[in-house]
C-alpha cells in the first residue's frame, strides 16, 4: 500500500535532508480511547513509515497532533499523554512527552531532544490559536522545527495553524502517509477502471449531499444504503414506517436521480429490507418489501434480494469506492448486509477482478468489524478529508503543499 505516485506536484521526504535537523511532524493521533488506553492503534501503525524513515536518517522528531475537540481549553481527558505508550510500543523505542505544545516548557523539551529521538507534544487544540489558524500560534509551533512534514491527510480539510499556518514559517514536505493517501485516492477517483461503482451509506442524505451530487457525475453505478436510502425510497412513493428519513429532502433526492440519469449513472436502492419494531441487539426482524413496511417498524438493514442485486453490481465492477455502511452495523443482526457485501468486494479484490478503496470512520469500523479491512485494495485513514476529496473540494492542507516549495 506504500505506492509511489506516478506524478505529483508536492515535495516529499525524498526531496530534503533531515539528518540532525529538528523535524516537526503533523500527525493524526486522534485515536479511539477507553479508560486512558488506546483501543485501536490503526492510525499509529499507519504513521510508522514516516517516523522510521526520519529516525533512520537521525532526525530529531517533534510530533504535533490533536485529540477530540477541547475548543481551546485544557481538558484532562483529552491529553495526548496516554498515547505515548502506544506510540512507543509501535516504534519499539522510548517516546518523550511535552506537557504543552508551545511556551517555555515545550521549548526546553525540544531543545533537549537528541538526534534519533522522538517527542510528542501536548494536544495542539488546547490552544484556540490552532483552529483559528492564528499566525502567532503557528509561528510558535514552527519555532520548534527546521523542517515541517505534514503527514495528516485526515486533518488537511481544516485550515488550522498546524496544517496551513505553519507553512508560512518553515520549508515543508508531505510525509509518507500523506503521499500514499493522495496517490491512491486520486488514482482511484480520476483513473478508475470501469465499470466504476460507489457504495454510499450512512444515516442522512444531508450529511453526504455534496458527495452524492459529485459521484453521480463520476461513477457508473451508485449503491445507496443505510438510512439515507430511506429518503430516496420516500421520494419514490414508498412508505418507510418509523424509519429514520428526511422528508424535507425528497425533492433533493429526486434531483439527484434526475442528474444521475442525465449523466448515465444507475442508482441502486434496496428493494427489500430487514424491519423491526425495536432498535436493539438481537431484536427480531422481518424481511419485507420496501413497498410493504409496517407503520410501526424501522428499516435497519437491506434484505437478501437487495444484497443479491448489490453483489451482482460489485461483481460486474472493476473499481469500487465505499463510504458508509448499508445498515445499523454496530447492532447485530443489522450488520449482516454490510458484512456480506464487503466479503463480495474483498473476494473480487483478492481474485484481481476489482480495485477497492474505502474510507470514513464508520466505513473503516464496519470493515474491521467484518475482519475485511486489510482485504481491500486501499483503506483511507481519513473521514471528513476523504469525503471532501471525493466531493471534489480543495483541501487547505493539501493546497498548501501544492503551492509552496521546501527550501
Amino acid at each position: 500500500m506504500n505506492a509511489k505516485p506516478m506524478s505529483r506536484n508536492f515535495l516529499t521526504l525524498d526531496d530534503i535532508d533531515v539528518s540532525g535537523k529538528r523535524v516537526l511532524v503533523r500527525m493524526d493521533l486522534n485515536v479511539p480511547m477507553m479508560g486512558g488506553r488506546v483501543t485501536d492503534n490503526t492510525r499509529v501503525v499507519r504513521l510508522l513509515p514516516t517516523l522510521k524513515e526520519l529516525l533512520k536518517k537521525k532526525a530529531k522528531i517533534i510530533i504535533l497532533s490533536h485529540l477530540g475537540r477541547p475548543k481551546g481549553t485544557y481538558v484532562p481527558d483529552l491529553s495526548l499523554a496516554p498515547i505515548v505508550d502506544a506510540l512507543a510500543q509501535a516504534l519499539g523505542m522510548p517516546v518523550k512527552f511535552g506537557v504543552d505544545c508551545v511556551g517555555a516548557e515545550a521549548e526546553k523539551a525540544v531543545a533537549e531532544l537528541k538526534a534519533g529521538e522522538v517527542i510528542l507534544l501536548e494536544n495542539i487544540r488546547f490552544h484556540e490559536g490552532e483552529e483559528k489558524n492564528q499566525p502567532a500560534f503557528a509561528k510558535a509551533l514552527a519555532a520548534h522545527g527546521d523542517i515541517f512534514v505534514n503527514d495528516a491527510f485526515s486533518c488537511s480539510h481544516r485550515a488550522h495553524a498546524s496544517t496551513v499556518g505553519i507553512t508560512h514559517y518553515l520549508p515543508f514536505v508531505a510525509g509518507r502517509l500523506m503521499e500514499e493517501e493522495l496517490h491512491n485516492i486520486e488514482t482511484y477517483l480520476t483513473q478508475p477502471e470501469r465499470p466504476f461503482t460507489a457504495v454510499v451509506g450512512g444515516s442522512k442524505v444531508s450529511t453526504k449531499l455534496a458527495l452524492l451530487e459529485s459521484l453521480v457525475g463520476k461513477v457508473d453505478n451508485l449503491i445507496i444504503g443505510g438510512a439515507m436510502a430511506n429518503t430516496f425510497l420516500l421520494a419514490d412513493g414508498c412508505k418507510v414506517g418509523a424509519s429514520l428519513c428526511e422528508p424535507d429532502l425528497k425533492s433533493t433526492a429526486k434531483r439527484i436521480r434526475a442528474v444521475a440519469k442525465e449523466k448515465g449513472c444507475t442508482i441502486h436502492l434496496p428493494v427489500d429490507v430487514m424491519a423491526t419494531t425495536a432498535f436493539a441487539a438481537h431484536a427480531p426482524g422481518t424481511v419485507v418489501s420496501v413497498d410493504n413496511v409496517p407503520s410501526d417498524c424501522m428499516m435497519l438493514d437491506v434484505g437478501p434480494e437487495s444484497l443479491q442485486q448489490f453483489s451482482d453490481v460489485i461483481r460486474a465492477s472493476r473499481t469500487v469506492i465505499w463510504n458508509g455502511p448499508l445498515g445499523a452495523f454496530e447492532t447485530s443482526p443489522f450488520d449482516a448486509a454490510t458484512v456480506m457485501l464487503a466479503r463480495v468486494a474483498a473476494r473480487q479484490t483478492a481474485e484481481g477482478k476489482l480495485k477497492s478503496i474505502a474510507g470514513g470512520g464508520d466505513t473503516v469500523s464496519a470493515l474491521r468489524h467484518a475482519g475485511l479491512a486489510e482485504q481491500f485494495s486501499y483503506l483511507s485513514t481519513a473521514g471528513g478529508a476523504f469525503l471532501e476529496w471525493l466531493e471534489g473540494k480543495t483541501l487547505p492542507g493539501v493546497l498548501a503543499l501544492q503551492t509552496k516549495k521546501a527550501a
